[in-house]
């Protein structure tokens, strides 16, 4: 008979609203283990089915999209334009090194190319912020300067550095809380980790065991305890220290209030850390920002079935886009049809 955890927590009186919750716990892990399985059996399927559908087309637009920044940019070297031109051509190039520059489907070279266009874009950007700030900077001085500031433009200024730094520094304290926080659980569930296995070992060692028969079994039951610590599995620790402690007739009385209060600390990190390992999976295969909304207003709950669905509307999609991109990509090969579609609005 398969066994259960929840069987061992005082079958035989009514329970405890501690006993429950640990009960609802141990529920929820059970169908979180089934859940990331699940998950990790979809993985390799779908990733085969994106590579067979999606990629293809995928590659094919930012195909297109590289010839279209790589014409963009020659009009910009060799052509001259308006002021009012060159945002607009400025903001689209930009726009399209950006997209690239962590693209997959370019080929060295043209990698090159977008890494440099995005780094000249890049230094363009920070040397307009350095003059911003050198400006808010003298403007600060000034502020502080006059020792009866009057002008209300630089109490402003002063307020608004003020805020900013009041920010940055709320920012990196709920940074370190949550950094602490997260050290905390992991700390507590390594100790719990330990605790529980060292405390099996204790009890089943084999080579404390005189009985033959008696030792082997000792000796499969410590090679799976061995393999759940390497696993950092707890949940299967705890269940195997309950039965060990029920053969051995040490548990028979039901667990103490401070056993519950420590499965229940221990299993609430297991089940973190499985919650996080299913999110991460999941991370991992919703690639499309439509797909993650639906999954953000779910609260992280996205069926299988979904992402296939999703991979087909992705694909057809794209397919869409690369004959708009082609088309576009044929006008703005002239300067004439590029300086329509400035005039037009349509870059």
């Amino acid at each position: 008979m398969l066994f259960d955890l929840k069987t061992m927590i005082q079958p035989f009186t009514a329970l405890s609203p501690q006993q429950k919750k640990l009960d609802h716990l141990i529920d929820k892990i059970e169908q979180q283990k089934q859940e990331l399985h699940q998950w990790q059996q979809a993985e390799e399927d779908l990733q085969q089915y994106t590579h067979k559908t999606f990629m293809p087309v995928y590659h094919e637009l930012h195909g297109v999209l590289f010839k279209q920044l790589e014409q963009l940019w020659k009009h910009l070297q060799e052509t001259t334009f308006s002021k009012a031109e060159l945002v607009v051509l400025d903001e689209k190039i930009q726009y399209l090194a950006n997209y690239l520059k962590d693209s997959q489907a370019m080929s060295v070279q043209q990698a090159h190319k977008v890494n440099e266009i995005f780094t000249y874009y890049q230094q363009r950007a920070e040397h307009a912020q350095f003059r911003k700030s050198q400006k808010k900077i003298n403007e600060l001085e000034t502020f502080f300067k006059n020792e009866n500031p009057s002008d209300l433009a630089d109490v402003e200024v002063f307020e608004e550095w003020e805020s900013d730094h009041f920010q940055q520094a709320r920012e990196q304290a709920r940074l370190k809380r949550q950094q602490e926080k997260q050290a905390q659980v992991t700390a507590m569930a390594e100790q719990s980790l330990k605790t529980v296995y060292l405390k099996i070992a204790a009890i089943i060692h084999p080579d404390r065991e005189v009985n033959d028969v008696k030792k082997i079994k000792k000796t499969e039951l410590l090679q799976r305890a061995n393999e759940a610590y390497a696993e950092q599995d707890l949940f299967t620790l705890l269940k195997m220290q309950l039965q060990i402690e029920q053969d051995q007739e040490v548990s028979q009385k039901g667990l103490s209030a401070e056993q519950l209060k420590f499965y229940q600390l221990a299993l609430d990190a297991q089940s973190q850390k499985l919650q996080e390992q299913i999110d991460a999976l999941i991370h991992r295969l919703v690639w499309s920002s439509k797909t993650r909304i639906a999954v953000k207003k779910g609260k992280g709950k996205v069926q299988i079935a979904d992402l296939y669905k999703q991979i087909d509307e992705d694909t057809s999609a794209i397919k869409q886009q690369i004959k708009v991109e082609k088309e576009r990509l044929m006008y703005i090969k002239k300067v004439s049809g590029l300086e329509m579609f400035l005039r037009h609005g349509m870059l």
